[in-house]
């Protein structure tokens, strides 16, 4: 076989690799991370704050307080966390909540810390209790306590940290323990971003990943983003897949807008689940409607609808949270422009009589 054929070959393997795409869309998300503080757009005041806190903690040639971040999924905690690590000049080490499962799993990531090393644990609401327990004695006295052998020959070894910060991610600040949230000397929440700023992004992302976004497309994407940027990096890729199809040289409002309405999202940023949702809720003759049979009828999972799906519906006015359930919410004339009519009577009643909110 010659060289010409194996190339060939190498190529069609790659091409045929079903994980090849995700490996791809992996390196574009990361080449468009901010690689400094003075890079990230948007949450100035969360900026200026770690800006101050790293700054004094230089000073003093200690490692920063343990950090905590929250806020809904795509506003750039893991971001902020990498970048605390680059400007602190240190290690970082990163993992998630449910992969903690048992106490050896901590102690493993743990006695690898280096001194100044930032540890990084995304969903930390999910971690089980034991760990959080021992997370305790590590956050505070850099210290902890390990069990060897069992039975008779069981004995406790108290094992000494190198100082570290712990930077912790969540989207459900309120599922943290008390306890466990007073450990961290600086917690900031971010917020949705403002339409100026999702525009400031998409042209930074934009010209990164070398796009031709006109001012009009950038504004089109940014009003259907739901202030979220991992959500608008998003769709700028899809658009720029629909515009090189169709052999547009330039991604204006009007192919923004066609883009979207293709890929299913209207001039409100709804996609086809969030108008379920909304559908079911408007079904019900005005009576509130269980997160349970919701998540049957739209055939999601509950968590997912409360974290990703309602926030924004909430916020816009779509949807109101109430003790017996979901109804709809008070901006009645954009709901009307969504197309929702008089519901049927009892259209989704399924017999459920469900009173958790």
């Amino acid at each position: 076989m010659n060289s010409s054929s194996r190339t060939d070959n190498s190529q069609a393997r790659r091409n045929a690799d079903p994980n090849a795409a995700d490996r791809r869309e992996s390196i574009s998300e990361d080449s468009i991370r901010p690689s400094c503080l003075a890079d990230f757009i948007g949450q100035e005041a969360v900026v200026e704050n770690l800006r101050v806190f790293m700054s004094a903690a230089r000073e003093r040639k200690e490692s920063p307080d343990h950090i905590l971040l929250s806020g809904m999924p795509g506003l750039g905690k893991t971001t902020l966390a990498n970048l605390v690590s680059e400007e602190m000049g240190s290690g970082f080490r990163g993992t998630s909540g449910p992969v903690l499962e048992r106490a050896r799993d901590l102690v493993g990531i743990l006695t690898e810390l280096e001194e100044g090393d930032i540890l990084f644990i995304d969903e930390v609401h999910r971690i089980s209790r034991v760990v959080e327990e021992y997370l305790y004695s590590a956050m505070e006295d850099f210290q902890i306590d390990i069990i060897i052998d069992s039975g008779p020959n069981a004995r406790s070894v108290k094992i000494h940290l190198p100082r570290f910060t712990l930077v912790a991610a969540t989207t459900r600040e309120g599922n943290l323990t008390a306890p466990f949230r007073a450990r961290f000397g600086i917690q900031e929440k971010l917020e949705p971003y403002a339409e100026a700023e999702m525009v400031e992004i998409l042209q930074r992302s934009a010209r990164i990943l070398d796009v031709p976004l006109e001012e009009g497309g950038a504004v089109a994407l940014a009003r259907r983003c739901r202030g979220t940027p991992r959500i608008a990096n998003r769709y700028l890729r899809r658009v720029r897949d629909f515009a090189q199809v169709d052999r547009s040289s330039v991604i204006d409002r009007e192919t923004a807008e066609s883009a979207l309405e293709r890929l299913g999202v209207d001039s409100n940023g709804l996609d086809h689940l969030d108008r379920r949702i909304l559908e079911v809720v408007g079904r019900n003759a005005g009576q509130p409607v269980g997160i349970k049979t919701i998540a049957v009828s739209v055939g999601e999972e509950e968590r997912t609808i409360e974290d990703v799906y309602e926030p924004y519906l909430i916020r816009c006015g779509f949807l109101l949270k109430t003790p017996r359930g979901r109804v709809l919410g008070p901006d009645t004339d954009r709901l009307l422009a969504l197309g929702y009519r008089s519901p049927s009577p009892g259209l989704f009643d399924t017999g459920e009589e469900e009173t958790s909110p």
